[in-house]
């Protein structure tokens, strides 16, 4: 049953982070099996999974739909991530090797590479190798307790894709942090590994509540009809 599970599981979350399966979506387990041809057994133990990582709720007499957020919402989860991945960095300033380290300068290549192109499919590709790129710093940190607390946060960003709201300048200060951060893990710096990992996690918070806030209203002031 496991690989079953591990598909259904991976066909809602690849849906979910994709959009194809929106916020506040029904997820009724009759529908998902009979599309993943499997029963509703795996279907089930799949959105326990994806409810655990934060991406799903199961309502009580409701059934499972995929999860909304508030700006609340995001807020608090952002904070939490800021805290836990400065943990992380602070970990992997003592713990990494020089073969993560180069991976890490070799990630930065690659990302401001896809992001100077600017394509779609291109941003897409630099949110997987973000996503590579802190899985190794959270790797590195050598805390499976930690790793774990993690895993219900660093969805978020993928589901919301956090690059595709991003500014030139955004991109441009996001590479900065990245420089930084593998500089400071060069040089075994905890504090200074933490201190970057902070700023970047929160300017990252602030282009995403950014984005989603509603325009401010124009001046509509009219001159009276004579």
């Amino acid at each position: 049953m496991t690989r079953a599970v591990d598909r259904v599981y991976a066909h809602l979350r690849d849906g979910i982070v994709a959009g194809s399966y929106e916020p506040g979506s029904r997820l009724g387990e009759v529908e998902i099996a009979e599309l993943t041809a499997t029963s509703r057994t795996p279907v089930r133990e799949a959105l326990r999974r994806l409810e655990m990582e934060g991406l799903v709720e199961v309502l009580p007499h409701r059934g499972a739909r995929v999860r909304s957020w508030t700006a609340d919402d995001l807020d608090e989860i952002y904070d939490l991530r800021m805290n836990l991945e400065a943990m992380a960095a602070s970990r992997a300033a003592r713990r990494i090797d020089g073969k993560d380290l180069d991976r890490l300068a070799e990630l930065c290549d690659l990302m401001e590479a896809a992001a100077a192109q600017g394509a779609e499919q291109r941003l897409d590709l630099m949110a997987q190798l973000n996503d590579e790129f802190h899985a190794i710093v959270r790797t590195a940190a050598a805390s499976s307790r930690l790793i774990s607390m993690l895993g219900a946060v660093i969805q978020l960003p993928l589901v919301m894709r956090t690059f595709h709201r991003y500014a030139p300048g955004d991109l441009a200060r996001s590479h900065a942090h990245h420089r930084d951060l593998v500089a400071a893990l060069r040089a075994g710096d905890e504090t200074w590994a933490d201190s970057v990992m902070r700023a970047h996690v929160r300017a990252a918070k602030h282009v995403l509540l950014q984005s989603l806030a509603p325009p401010e209203n124009p001046d509509t002031t009219q001159e009276p009809r004579r």
